[in-house]
């Protein structure tokens, strides 16, 4: 029983149409999951077809996860679910609200006949490669967030390059591939710049970055922004018992150390907005109400998640700069 059908001069590339065939032979019960597929050399030679035409469509199926091979053996069914056309690999360096943000939007703004598949590499070199390779030539679109780990655009160059994006951070090494990002440096700078005005009644302006998970750009931006506006400032790692100074106003990253900072100011009797200010990065729902209103510097991230699947669902190859605002509250 055939179950692949290829003809000349219909206008269809014959890749697509032994792909086309073995969908419908599933569909049609032809082909069960776990039935062998018929091997490459006899599809060759049936259809005088070249090798690299039947790969191609064994490997397109196989990426969807609708066949897998075993080497010396063939290739087989693993999936009679042929409705899914792309298969993705969404890997994150950790779970917060804001990367939940970005799943939704990206999500909503997919479509249905896609499979994401969500991995994370906890900020973990070895994870993050250990990842890459288990999933390499699994998947048809591969969205790899580096954040700035050293040693990960090794890994990802054994990817088939017209398959990756790039999400949230690039660099240099990673400009051929097309991305959707955030410039950290740009986006605190412009943010401090545009509260300027409030920013001028402090007396000090104090960044908290523990350098762990938070981009060196940020700092950057900061130290940037305060040398151009002849601003006092100091950069610290931690927050932990610090004693709030009157005139201070604190950058803070982290919503641990934001919720530290309001702790530590309500023990010394002080007024957020008044006697000290904080800026928040990131923005997330519980800052409009928080302490009266938090100010944050923020990109938006359901606009990320938006881009993201315009750009897998297009084949969009730009490298995407992700816009960023100054939400301004009482804090500040």
């Amino acid at each position: 029983m055939s179950v692949i059908s290829v003809q000349n001069n219909i206008g269809q590339p014959k890749y697509k149409q032994i792909i086309l065939s073995i969908e419908k032979a599933i569909e049609d019960g032809k082909l069960l999951k776990g039935g062998r597929l018929p091997s490459v050399n006899k599809v060759c030679l049936e259809f005088s077809l070249s090798r690299d035409t039947v790969l191609q469509s064994y490997d397109e199926l196989k990426k969807r996860g609708i066949i897998y091979a075993i080497p010396g053996k063939g290739y087989y069914v693993k999936s009679v679910e042929t409705t899914i056309k792309q298969r993705i690999f969404l890997l994150f360096d950790e779970l917060n609200i804001f990367k939940e943000d970005i799943y939704n939007s990206f999500l909503k703004n997919i479509g249905k006949n896609v499979q994401v598949d969500i991995f994370f590499h906890h900020f973990n070199v070895k994870v993050f490669q250990k990842l890459i390779n288990d999933s390499n030539g699994n998947y048809t679109k591969y969205i790899i967030m580096p954040t700035d780990l050293n040693d990960v655009v090794d890994s990802i160059k054994t990817l088939p390059v017209n398959e990756v994006i790039i999400l949230d951070q690039t660099n240099p090494q990673l400009k051929s591939y097309p991305a959707i990002y955030q410039n950290h440096k740009k986006d605190i700078f412009e943010g401090l710049l545009k509260g300027k005005t409030r920013l001028n009644k402090y007396k000090k302006l104090i960044l908290i970055f523990p350098g762990f998970r938070e981009p060196l750009g940020m700092k950057l931006g900061f130290e940037d922004f305060c040398t151009e506006y002849n601003f006092e400032h100091e950069v610290i790692t931690e927050f932990a018992a610090r004693e709030i100074t009157t005139g201070d106003l604190y950058i803070i990253p982290n919503d641990r150390d934001l919720v530290n900072v309001i702790e530590n100011a309500r023990k010394q009797n002080l007024k957020l907005g008044n006697d000290f200010g904080i800026i928040s990065y990131n923005e997330t729902p519980l800052k409009k109400i928080v302490a009266s209103g938090i100010t944050t510097i923020s990109t938006h991230f359901e606009a990320m998640g938006k881009i993201l699947a315009e750009m897998v669902l297009k084949g969009k190859k730009e490298q995407i700069e992700n816009k960023s605002s100054l939400i301004l509250r009482n804090s500040l």
